[in-house]
């Protein structure tokens, strides 16, 4: 690899990659921004820097192609609800009206088959993050109670079976009863639904659906979803190992340590991804 370009959205999670990428030795890593959402940190780290509105999604993938990258990474988080709020170019237009339902995975999808469609290679949304992949076992000094175990397998199943339905990546669940279930609000308004009903001791199970594409939507928390857990009252949070990206790791793990919050990477008997997604789930 020796030209890459990284498609940012917001958060810290870009930059991760852009310098992830220049220390395995890319030689040149460009960012593709996103006005109004991908940070200065992250054009700062790049070596060149090429900026759409997020509308401008078709004219974007042109450019690209028109660079010759060896391949690029989607990195980042776009608001979704500008899938509906944003005007977007007649080409993107008529990619979501062809969609039979509009969720990430259908949308992500096709903009991947899009970017590939004009020879752009796309690469895991997990590249040159491997240092932020935790492997099985917990990570913090505490381990979730025998209580808290039994809350998180119960979880863990209720996303297995509602990703089928194309549902979000988080469910918190306390005593056996589900509090939430991550919708169109993301994470972290999630996590204060369910904290908000059961109080303290909730935990969290966060994993990608049955037959995720790693290209996109990869799953991700970081420092903010922590603090949002602290805010919420919940007391442990366990993810898929290998297929979960932790931000900031060692800062992730401080912070729990300090509120008594525990992390832990475990095995679910979800199948490998395959190559293209399919359309709106079983």
């Amino acid at each position: 690899m020796k030209n890459l370009i990284v498609i940012a959205g917001s958060g810290i999670y870009p930059e991760l990659v852009v310098r992830g990428a220049k220390a395995a030795g890319v030689p040149n890593v460009d960012v593709l921004a996103v006005r109004g959402s991908t940070s200065r940190a992250t054009r700062c780290a790049a070596d060149g820097v090429h900026e759409i509105g997020i509308g401008e999604i078709a004219a974007g993938i042109r450019w690209i192609a028109a660079q010759g990258y060896d391949g690029a990474v989607l990195a980042g988080q776009i608001n979704p609800l500008s899938l509906f709020r944003s005007r977007f170019d007649e080409e993107v237009k008529a990619w979501l009206r062809s969609l039979p339902c509009k969720n990430a995975h259908t949308v992500f999808g096709r903009l991947v088959e899009e970017f590939e469609k004009a020879g752009v290679k796309v690469l895991p949304a997990t590249s040159y993050m491997e240092a932020c992949l935790p492997d099985e076992g917990v990570l913090t000094a505490r381990a979730p109670d025998e209580r808290e175990s039994r809350d998180i397998a119960h979880a863990a199943a209720v996303v297995r079976d509602v990703g089928r339905h194309d549902v979000g990546q988080t469910v918190l669940v306390k005593e056996g009863m589900v509090l939430a279930v991550e919708a169109f609000e993301g994470t972290n308004a999630a996590i204060l639904r369910g904290g908000r009903l059961g109080g303290k001791g909730a935990v969290i199970f966060k994993g990608a659906r049955e037959g995720h594409d790693m290209r996109f939507d990869v799953p991700v928390i970081g420092m903010k979803t922590l603090k949002t857990m602290k805010r919420a009252g919940v007391t442990a949070l366990a993810f898929q190992a290998g297929r979960q990206i932790v931000l900031e790791k060692e800062a992730v793990i401080a912070y729990a340590n300090r509120h008594g919050i525990a992390l832990a990477g475990m095995r679910t008997d979800l199948p490998p991804a395959p190559t293209r997604p399919d359309s709106c789930g079983a």
